[in-house]
């Protein structure tokens, strides 16, 4: 998964999701799985990185690749996606307004999704809490 908006206009763009064919010193080559231009290959350079907010007397600099190993995501991170299959590992409840339904419309069929819900004692159950906060919808007119 790729970390940094390299080139928005050309798809690679936080998020964006790769399946790396060659590797390289200084570039990696990829093809672009998600999106406008799956199937299209693309060259990511490794850039560097400094960070902005730093409390240490000198500039820290290191240089590395903008890409991250993902097997699984989170569900803000999942936000815009749309995937063939979604498993969902619910160890307790969503904690936010609008989560489930974010992890829930991130597949394309019934048939792609699977969940897992498990209670405190760490059993397995048919249900779970979808967390709403009503006052989002009092003043809707």
């Amino acid at each position: 998964m790729l970390l940094r908006n390299i080139d928005p206009k050309g798809g690679l763009c936080n998020g964006t999701r790769l399946q790396i064919t060659q590797l390289a010193n200084h570039v990696v080559q990829a093809r672009v799985i998600t999106g406008d231009r799956s199937g299209e290959i693309v060259l990511i350079p490794n850039i560097n990185l400094t960070p902005s907010d730093t409390k240490l007397p000198f500039k820290m600099r290191r240089r590395q690749f903008p890409l991250s190993v993902a097997f699984a995501m989170t569900i803000n991170k999942s936000q815009g996606q749309s995937l063939e299959r979604v498993g969902l590992y619910l160890p307790k409840h969503v904690f936010s307004h609008g989560q489930l339904y974010v992890a829930l419309s991130r597949v394309t069929s019934k048939k792609g999704l699977k969940i897992i819900i498990l209670d405190k004692e760490g059993k397995i159950q048919k249900q779970t809490t979808n967390v709403v906060f009503k006052e989002v919808f009092e003043n809707i007119n």
